[in-house]
């Protein structure tokens, strides 16, 4: 396995809705690091998150270079939180790279958010 570092800034814009969806929003991050490059993607979510209980998918892909590769890959998201607790499963969608970046896989962790909005995240490729 493989650890790298990198972080990212993001943009969330609502969206148009869709059924089955409380909101929707457009993202677009960008990747600094040993991920380096941009992402565009698509959130939904639906629940309550001032009470604590909600949840979102997100589809992102990357372009750019990871670890010296380049190439492209999908990056998917599953947050849930139920009386406040929130769990994340992010992951790299397998099967999704492309070029350099073909067989990718793995998954991601969020270490830490600073204060002005970057997001530090761990990946561990398999």
């Amino acid at each position: 396995m493989t650890i790298l570092e990198a972080t990212f800034t993001v943009d969330l814009r609502p969206g148009q809705q869709l059924p089955a969806a409380a909101g929707r929003f457009d993202l677009s991050k960008t990747w600094t690091g040993q991920l380096e490059g941009t992402s565009t993607g698509v959130m939904l979510t639906a629940g309550d998150p001032a009470s604590g209980d909600a949840g979102y998918i997100a589809m992102e892909q990357f372009h750019g270079v990871l670890d010296g590769r380049r190439g492209t890959l999908t990056l998917q998201q599953l947050g849930t939180m139920a009386g406040g607790d929130p769990t994340l499963e992010y992951v790299i969608a397998p099967g999704s790279g492309t070029e350099e970046l073909a067989g990718v896989t793995g998954t991601l962790t969020i270490a830490g958010i600073d204060d002005d909005g970057t997001h530090h995240v761990t990946l561990d490729l398999a």
